[in-house]
Parts: structure tokens; sequence; C-alpha cells
């Protein structure tokens, strides 16, 4: 049984991100504890105004983040896709909750920090109106270098896999029902 913290990184009140967000909570629910997250409910000023010169005071949304994130043994992203990046609410979240001494330390001289999130892992789940090839090998996958390789990875949380889904625009009710029902096999076994 692992503890799952799930995260849907779209602002929107509605969509297909909430969709899957719901339909991978009720499959979970029946294996594993869980905790969910939208993150157009929190707030919270999402700009690092002074960067991490100086300390910043959290708000209670983003202190419960952190402590939802240290409960976790697995954290689940679903993420739609806004100019080939991840929505600007999201990455606030990620630039005020993961700093340094909850998510990353340095120490003196050594250039790569201790990853204070080890233990852990996740899953990302993506939503675009891109079609996937172009995304992934015309547009570079932006999200995968940054969420997976410049966060999670930069932190200690290992990132087990990544799904997308798209194109959005144009789909069918039926192409969308698919895409939830995929979201059903997403869900871990164990």
């Amino acid at each position: 049984m692992k503890r799952i913290l799930l995260i849907n990184a779209n602002p929107k009140s509605n969509g297909l991100c909430k969709a899957m967000c719901s339909r991978y909570a009720e499959i979970a629910k029946q294996k594993h504890q869980l905790k969910e997250v939208h993150i157009g409910d929190l707030t919270f000023n999402p700009d690092l105004s002074e960067g991490y010169d100086s300390a910043s005071n959290l708000e209670g949304d983003l202190k419960l983040i952190q402590q939802q994130i240290l409960w976790a043994t697995h954290i689940v992203f679903i993420v739609p896709i806004w100019w080939g990046g991840m929505p600007a609410k999201f990455k606030g979240l990620i630039d005020r909750v993961f700093l340094s001494g909850f998510a990353f330390e340095y120490e003196p001289k050594k250039p790569i920090p201790n990853k204070l999130l080890t233990g852990r892992t996740a899953q990302i789940i993506v939503t675009l109106d891109t079609p996937v090839f172009w995304y992934k090998w015309i547009q570079g996958n932006p999200i995968y270098k940054q969420l997976k390789r410049t966060i999670l990875d930069f932190v200690g949380i290992k990132n087990q896999s990544i799904n997308y889904f798209g194109p959005m625009i144009g789909s069918s009710d039926e192409q969308r029902e698919r895409w939830l029902e995929k979201v059903d096999s997403l869900v871990p076994n164990h």
C-alpha cells in the first residue's frame, strides 16, 4: 500500500485534468492511502520575489503541501501543457515549496546539493493540445526535461513514468473516455 499524493496542476476549476484526477483517485482509494490537491483551490503568492536570497514566509496552503509531500511515498502530477511547459501557478508552487532545507540542501564547497526527498517515487500525467509526437520530437519534450530531470531528480524523487494524452483540441467524447480508461491502468497495483 502506497501513500499517494495526487496533484492536479491545472488551475482551471473543470476540465480533463480534473476528470483524470477524479478517476485516478477513485481507483487509488481502493488500494492505497490518498491525499488529493487541486492547485486551483490553493491560495498563495506564486512569485518567489527575492529568489532564494532570503527566507519566505509560507502561506498555510504551502505548509500543508510540504507536510503532504513528506507524508507521501508516491506523488502523481497531472499537468496540462501551456505554452510548452507547466502553468505558472504550478511553477510558482514548486518555486515556493521545494525550498532549500526542505527539498535540497547545499553543503559548503560542494556544487551538487544533498537530495532531501529521496525514498519517494513520482508519476507524471500530461495533457496537451499539440500532437504528442510533435511535442516530444519537434518541440523537445520540455515538460520531461524540466519536471523530471531538473526538479524531481534534483530533490531525489524518482520518476517512474510519464504518460501523454493529446491532442485535446478536436478530441471527441469517445476519445476522452478512452483516455480516462487509460488513467485507470496507471494506478499502481501495490
